[in-house]
């Protein structure tokens, strides 16, 4: 399972963005031209904003703040207009998530990432969208505000050395010792391969009905030694307050709970490249719980998603 959003050099990537109107609508074409450049980048610029940053309403409103700087520039004299574009949300991501990240440190439980929500048939959505898995969002937050911004750059988004550069006021020397520290803890934390999409997939399916059944033998089976659960309520909904770790621990827990959600809707997606179950309650979304798994087919991570402050913009997908 890759990591990274299929698409592999930078300007084939960056020439196939096109604009949601987020800030305006309708026909790019029927645009006056600033206004259809920046629609043309919008989610471009989402996408780098939300990996930076690990939520939706944040990346949102760095997209927002990179609008109003878009407006009042004399746009005849910008060169390259992408560029610019993303620089300055770049910019803006990093100076938040060092605002946010002294929050982050008392929020109530295990932080994790807000889960962005994309139906299966929906590639190029989802590869706008931001494409680092949510396991790989969790371990970023270790990282410094610029080692994340420089890593999401070259890895997620495949900008060069000096492009990265370039956007982060840095030389390409120190981007490349950003990214080299930003990679070796990424590495040292987070297993690089996993199992086959469809083994995956499998697995995931046979998880979730087994937690929903209640059964230990079913979650003890498919569950690796060492798993780790992770829960977010934000002190907004029940959720463990530590990550819950190994399988004889993590199968009792999801064996009493996971019964309780028995008849719901359960919908499934792979945003990130990670089978991911939203669960659905009289078309409400109240939990999202992404799986990861190790190259034998065994569930090593769960993260759960239940704060319902975190889950509402899923509400409008």
């Amino acid at each position: 399972m890759t990591e990274r959003p299929a698409g592999g050099a930078a300007e084939e990537r960056r020439g196939r963005e096109p604009g949601r109107g987020h800030v305006v609508g309708g026909d790019i074409a029927n645009q006056p031209p600033a206004v259809a450049v920046f629609a043309a980048n919008r989610n471009l610029l989402f996408a780098a904003a939300y990996d930076i940053l690990g939520s939706v309403a944040d990346a949102e409103d760095v997209v927002q703040d990179t609008w109003l700087r878009w407006e009042k520039v004399d746009h005849a004299k910008i060169e390259h207009p992408r560029a610019y574009l993303m620089r300055i949300a770049v910019h803006r991501a990093v100076e938040h998530l060092r605002k946010v990240r002294r929050l982050r440190e008392d929020y109530i439980g295990p932080w994790l990432p807000e889960p962005l929500w994309t139906e299966e048939d929906a590639a190029e959505r989802l590869e706008r969208r931001g494409g680092l898995a949510l396991g790989l969002l969790v371990v970023l937050e270790t990282l410094s505000p610029l080692e994340r911004a420089a890593f999401v750059l070259r890895e997620a988004f495949a900008y060069e050395y000096d492009e990265i550069a370039g956007i982060l006021d840095r030389t390409p020397a120190a981007i490349r010792q950003l990214v080299h520290r930003a990679r070796g803890h990424v590495h040292a934390r987070r297993p690089r391969f996993s199992a086959d999409q469809q083994d995956a997939q499998v697995a995931a399916e046979r998880f979730v009905d087994a937690a929903v059944g209640g059964s230990m033998s079913g979650l003890l089976g498919v569950l690796a030694p060492e798993v780790t659960l992770w829960n977010d309520g934000g002190g907004r909904a029940r959720a463990a307050l530590r990550p819950v770790l190994g399988a004889p621990k993590v199968a009792r827990l999801l064996a009493a709970v996971g019964p309780r959600f028995a008849g719901y809707e359960v919908r499934w997606a792979r945003p990130g490249g990670s089978p991911t179950a939203l669960v659905i309650d009289g078309g409400r979304p109240i939990v999202v719980v992404t799986i990861d798994t190790d190259p034998s087919g065994r569930v090593r991570d769960i993260y759960g998603m239940a704060n319902p402050d975190k889950l509402a913009h899923l509400a409008h997908n």
